[in-house]
């Protein structure tokens, strides 16, 4: 009779998923703070005085030195960078040094409309990429009709190349502003949704697509493939009960990752498109180098990247019992 637990009475699998949890937790963690270290550092050497261009090119010297007293912006560099860590541990994220308005205030009112775009342009990419690289797998099995191959790597690097503030552009000029077709900027319903979620999600779909395909002619291969063709089964049922599930792991992979890509990327977008997500305070908040608001969006954006990139890893240990990552990671 074989032995499921070890002399103590915990399972193996346990001690693997919590040592794989907490070595994920800690990179994430060490990552986190080294995003932290650098935005503080960079932001510092930049140059410029925020509390100059917060109070105007017209405001007193004194009141400026007052200011900047009152900000902690005339301590030493290493006792700011000590103060800031000490707010992060006690769940402050900063405040605007122009307004003084609190990052976490600032988070509330505008990370949904990031999420909604970033998750709504996901699903669009996995809606049309998934059936596509499949189709194509299809036609181009086995070495046949090579011009469909040449058209569809053609294309989809052609689209993939295309730069999403470019497309943007062209897409609110041809759409909006001369079709009048959709609305020029702002999240004002449904139909705003459309320009930014185009935008953001062609150049990824294409390259998913890619993916998409080489997988699954590789799983199109594979031995339970054949027995499912060798059994008579309907083409459907081969290809959507079979191949497809075994086509998505490292689809899945590459498109978790490419989430937490977009979600960094909507920067760009929002600015087009005036969507009043995170990416559009950002932007503002370097380029009136406001500390306070640069530092916590790196860190809220950060956050997001990292975690996103942890649940992936969860799924996918959850999905392949076979993978690799629980003992390499």
């Amino acid at each position: 009779m074989t032995r499921s637990t070890s002399a103590t009475g915990r399972r193996p699998g346990g001690n693997r998923w919590l040592g794989f949890l907490l070595r994920r937790t800690g990179r994430m963690l060490v990552a986190m703070w080294v995003i932290i270290t650098v935005a503080f550092i960079v932001l510092r050497m930049a140059g410029g005085d925020p509390v100059r261009s917060a109070l105007g090119a017209t405001a007193d010297a004194s009141v400026v030195q007052a200011r900047r007293e009152q900000l902690g912006l005339n301590d030493p560099l290493i006792l700011q960078y000590f103060d800031y860590l000490v707010g992060l541990f006690r769940g402050d994220l900063g405040a605007s040094i122009i307004t003084g308005r609190s990052v976490t205030e600032l988070v509330s009112h505008r990370l949904p409309a990031t999420l909604e775009l970033a998750g709504v342009a996901f699903l669009v990419v996995l809606l049309v990429a998934v059936p596509v690289g499949l189709a194509i797998a299809i036609i181009t099995q086995g070495n046949g009709r090579r011009g469909a191959e040449a058209v569809f790597t053609g294309v989809t690097a052609f689209i993939a190349a295309i730069p999403e503030y470019l497309l943007g552009v062209v897409l609110v000029i041809v759409f909006a502003i001369t079709l009048h077709a959709f609305p020029v900027a702002g999240r004002t319903g449904p139909a705003s949704y459309v320009l930014p979620v185009i935008t953001l999600s062609v150049s990824a779909a294409a390259s998913i697509s890619r993916i998409a395909r080489i997988e699954a002619l590789n799983t199109l291969k594979d031995d339970y493939v054949r027995t499912a063709r060798s059994k008579r089964l309907p083409a459907w049922m081969v290809y959507f009960r079979h191949a497809l599930p075994n086509m998505l792991t490292a689809t899945l992979t590459i498109g978790g990752t490419l989430l937490a890509a977009m979600i960094a990327g909507s920067v760009l977008v929002e600015q087009v498109f005036n969507w009043p997500g995170l990416g559009m305070a950002f932007v503002g908040a370097i380029t009136t180098k406001d500390y306070g608001i640069v530092q916590g969006l790196a860190l809220v954006y950060a956050a997001i990247i990292l975690v996103v990139n942890l649940l992936i890893d969860v799924v996918l240990s959850l999905l392949d019992r076979r993978t690799s990552l629980l003992e390499t990671s």
